[in-house]
């Protein structure tokens, strides 16, 4: 049941919905638009808010069902190390799904799904950090960057300045690995970011 958890995540964090709702809405290709990616961003971008909306709620979902699969798949109501494996992979497939060549979109969605399957508290804690760069910045690439580091960060200092936290170890591998997938995911736009020319949310370039 183990090796079929860790499948089953891959799988499931490798469906393309971005690509999907564009491809059935418009015909073209999500990928072949802005900054090449199948996420919620872009989307919105090409297809306009609605798509994008439903384009991370879908990629979230898919996250967050992935660990409780692998939860029951398991039999464990906590993160043990296969479910934290499991919502590696589940990023991991979003980034890389091998029904669109391994090039797809950069994890965040998906990890924002597979966080408050894992870490809700925290996930409220990055939210608020998201919402006020978004707000402050109109970048959502760096919004979405800083939450990703935040997230493990945060369940850190809530493990070591509060009280500790059940099965601390996976959690944190979990957590660390798949913030780093998403902002190595984003490298681009951390050089779009520090030559000063990224895209802001809602204004055209």
């Amino acid at each position: 049941m183990d090796a079929l958890a860790l499948i089953l995540a891959y799988f499931l964090g490798s469906v393309p919905f971005g690509y999907l709702i564009v491809r059935l809405s418009s015909g073209s290709d999500i990928r072949e638009t802005g900054s090449g990616g199948t996420g919620a961003t872009n989307v919105s971008r090409k297809a306009g808010k609605a798509a994008g909306i439903l384009t991370l709620a879908l990629d979230a979902l898919k996250g967050f069902t992935a660990v409780l699969v692998a939860r029951w798949l398991t039999g464990t109501d906590g993160t043990s190390w296969i479910v934290a494996a499991a919502a590696f992979l589940a990023i991991f497939g979003h980034c890389f799904p091998v029904w669109l060549g391994f090039r797809a979109g950069k994890g965040v969605a998906t990890g924002l799904g597979v966080f408050l399957a894992i870490v809700p508290w925290s996930v409220l804690a990055a939210s608020i950090v998201f919402a006020l760069l978004v707000w402050r910045t109109r970048y959502v690439s760096l919004a979405s960057i800083t939450a990703a580091v935040f997230v493990p960060l945060w369940t850190l200092i809530q493990h070591t300045a509060n009280s500790p936290i059940e099965d601390f170890g996976p959690i944190m591998f979990a957590l660390c690995a798949s913030s780093a997938l998403i902002v190595w995911r984003h490298s681009e736009n951390i050089k779009r970011l520090m030559a000063g020319t990224e895209n802001k949310f809602g204004v055209a370039r």
